[in-house]
This record gives C-alpha cells, sequence and structure tokens, in this order.
C-alpha cells in the first residue's frame, strides 16, 4: 500500500512541517516546489492578487484579460496553473469560468516557508 501525494498546499500542511521545521521528503518538497514556481511568475501573482482584491474574492477570465495586458489564452494558462498548485478554484458557468482563492491556500504556502510550526 502506498501513500498517496498531496494534492494541495491544504492537504501539505495536514502531514508536513514548515521547511525550517527539518528535511522534507521528495514528496512533500515536490508539492512544495510547485506552488513555489506556480507563484514565481509576475503574471501569477497579480492574477492571485486580482482575484483576491475582486468582491466575493472571485472573477471571471473575461474580467482578467484586459488589465493583465495578455491574450485570453495566456491568462487561462497562468490561471490553470495557479488551479492545479491549489490556489484558485475554477467554476464553469455558461461559457465562462470563473475563479476563486481556495481558503487558507495562501496561508498554507506562507506557513510552510516560516519558521513558526504550523502544528501548534
Amino acid at each position: 500500500m502506498t501513500i498517496a501525494e498531496p494534492s494541495t498546499l491544504t492537504d501539505m500542511t495536514a502531514c508536513c512541517t514548515p521547511v525550517t521545521g527539518g528535511a522534507m521528503d521528495t514528496e512533500s518538497a515536490a508539492v512544495l516546489a510547485k506552488a513555489l514556481k506556480a507563484v514565481a511568475d509576475p503574471a501569477r501573482l497579480r492574477l492571485l492578487s486580482m482575484v483576491a482584491s475582486q468582491p466575493g474574492a472571485e472573477a471571471c477570465v473575461c474580467d482578467l484579460t484586459e488589465p493583465l495586458g495578455l491574450s485570453q489564452p495566456t491568462v487561462s494558462h497562468h490561471l490553470k496553473v495557479l488551479v492545479d498548485a491549489g490556489m484558485l478554484h475554477r467554476e464553469k458557468r455558461g461559457t465562462w469560468a470563473y475563479f476563486s482563492l481556495i481558503p487558507g491556500a495562501l496561508d498554507s504556502l506562507a506557513g510552510l516557508l516560516s519558521s513558526t510550526s504550523l502544528r501548534d
């Protein structure tokens, strides 16, 4: 029997210590690296900020393209990376996709990088 790799940051905080709390195992490092790669792009950081600043912390992809100054396919790609990293939730409504922050995802990432344990 094998243990499945955590798929999101929220899952990871339940089983993993912060980076400064001891040596990480391979699976935990892979999940954290995926999250860090997702936020290591200026456009993705702006997208997270734009979604978070909308009423209800939710935005339609149609409202994110113009302010970002990127094409719709490029914005959609960046949003998919953030969804796959466990930071955004995607909901299809008609022909449009709406994105919202996953509660606690950014806090989880910050906690895993801090020297304070999340297990207290």
